[in-house]
Formats: structure tokens, sequence, C-alpha cells
């Protein structure tokens, strides 16, 4: 662990909230990608794009979602075709045309941003059926059947359980979600919950968990920052 002041007892008296959420949000923002560009590590393994589809799931060449493949060295969108190499320095190339994207947490800010528009012309909705686990203490984890899972500018709402399952996650329940891939190598995954259970839905469908997780963040955002009506 490394201990640094970010400002003294004085300075968090002077300094405004914002002041401070800035200098929070500097301390705790890092870059890996970047970090392994700037200082040349290299990683020449032939599966080095392996499972980025999961990460960039929007092509930016032509739009479609989730026709994403990150395979060997390449990450490819078999809806239009369009190929990118992932060099040793964790950087992408186009194969042909424009490199949309070179640094990958550029690529992933773009599709927030995507993911915020669909949220802000409410459009933005996941509907898929997920097969459900649930956690209710540390003896182990459930399969319970299958469910159906909504997330929309409501947030989430899962059913299942032959109809004894109905439950409703605020969107300002969290500022975010937990998502994994091929998660105990049983698939991908969204979880959600509160202090009582907690629910781990697998889709059915090939739907991105990291789109649940921008629409999440980016709803919280905007939901925390609307000022009431009068």
């Amino acid at each position: 662990a490394h201990v640094k002041c970010l400002a003294t007892a004085q300075e968090v008296k002077e300094k405004t909230v914002a002041e401070l959420d800035a200098l929070l949000e500097e301390a705790f923002s890092f870059d890996n990608f970047a970090w392994q560009r700037d200082n040349k590590v290299s990683i020449d393994v032939p599966f080095r794009a392996d499972g980025l589809h999961r990460i960039l799931y929007k092509c930016p060449h032509c739009g479609a979602e989730n026709r994403m493949e990150g395979q060997g060295i390449h990450l490819t969108c078999h809806e239009c075709g369009k190929k990118w190499e992932m060099d040793e320095f964790g950087q992408l190339a186009a194969r042909e045309g424009e490199t949309e994207f070179s640094h990958i947490p550029d690529w992933y800010t773009w599709q927030r941003e995507c993911v915020r528009k669909e949220l802000e012309d409410g459009t933005y909705l996941l509907d898929t059926d997920v097969d459900i686990a649930v956690q209710v203490n540390l003896d182990g984890v459930f399969m319970i059947g299958k469910g159906h899972l909504t997330h929309d500018l409501n947030g989430f709402h899962l059913t299942g359980g032959d109809g004894k399952l109905d439950y409703t996650q605020s969107p300002v329940a969290s500022h975010t979600l937990y998502s994994d891939y091929y998660w105990y190598e049983i698939g991908d995954v969204i979880g959600i919950g509160n202090n009582e259970f907690s629910y781990f839905c697998f889709p059915e469908t090939n739907v991105s968990v990291t789109k649940a997780r921008l629409a999440t963040e980016e709803l919280y955002k905007i939901k925390k920052t609307r000022k009431p009506r009068a």
C-alpha cells in the first residue's frame, strides 16, 4: 500500500466539496493500458485478445452490438467484417481503413457515451431470460431455475422461481453494478440484490453485461443530478 496526503486538515477546510471530489477522483484513477504502452511492457502471447469482446461489445464502424469477437490477437465485428489487431503493448490497429480507437479505454468511454444517449432518449432496454442463482448467507450460492430480467429507466426488475420471485431495484440503489465474465465458469453474470438476498443472473440471450454496468452507472448519475419538479 502507498500512503499519500491529498489535502491537509487546513486545506480540507478551505476547499469546496467539488474540489475535494476532484482530488479523490484523480488519486484513484488509473489506466493500465496507458501504463503498459508508455512503459513498453510486452505481452506477446498469441491469445492476448481472447474475450476482448466482453469489454468492447459495440462496433465503432457499423454500430452493431454483441457481434464482436476477440480471439487470438484480433477483435472482429461479425456484422460488418471489420477487424482490429491488438499489438504486444495493448494497442489496437484496424487491419483495413480507419482505426477508430487505438486505446481500449477510449473505445470503452465511447460506449459509455452511446449508452448515456440511449438513456437520455428513453430507448435503453435490457430484456432477457436468465438463469438465477441466489445467495442468502455464506453457505453457498443456489441455482433456483429460470427467470426474466429487465433493466430500463425505472431500474431492474427480476421475476422467476415459478412466480415466487418478484424483485425490483431502484436506479439509485447503487452507483454501479456487479457484473462479471464467465463467472465460476457458468457464464457472464449480472448481480443485483439487497442486504437480504443477492441475485446472480446469467443471460440466456446474447446481451452485454458490460453495457448493463455502464447503463446502471449513467442512470444513477442522471437520477441523482436531475432536479425535482417544482
